[in-house]
């Protein structure tokens, strides 16, 4: 029997250059949850950092945790004041350097999963110019 490749989250290995970069999405299932996934990955793709689930940092894995402090910076992006994100770094002992709050950028939270690109766009530029770092203001 074969045996499991070890999962690959977190691995900043693969970034050309730049800072390494960790992005952790909220699990919202809200319109900002989904916003806050979708931001992820296209921030991976425009080479930001690496999109990674926040329930493994939830679990406390082992190899997560080293590709971390392995890592010059964790993003979270959370979809609303609730900070699941957040909450969830801070219990596993994660301090990031960058924390997004959607509904802090303007866009509500609805029960629902319609979103524009605009909104996902939103959230992009937030992390790319920094407006998650501590001291920073949300533009409104």
């Amino acid at each position: 029997m074969a045996s499991r490749p070890e999962c690959a989250c977190g691995d900043t290995s693969a970034l050309a250059g730049g800072k390494k970069r960790i992005i952790f999405p909220c699990a919202g299932t809200a319109n900002v949850g989904l916003i806050s996934n979708e931001a992820a990955l296209q921030l991976a793709e425009e080479g930001y950092g690496v999109a990674t689930c926040i329930a493994l940092l939830g679990s406390g894995d082992p190899g997560l945790k080293k590709r971390i402090a392995d890592a010059d910076e964790v993003v979270i992006i959370d979809g609303c004041p609730m900070t699941c994100g957040a909450k969830i770094a801070n219990a596993q002992g994660v301090t990031p350097a960058q924390h997004i709050v959607i509904t802090g950028l303007g866009i509500d939270k609805l029960y629902e999963k319609n979103f524009t690109e605009d909104e996902v766009e939103l959230v992009v530029s937030a992390a790319w110019e920094g407006r998650g770092r501590p001291g920073e203001t949300y533009a409104r």
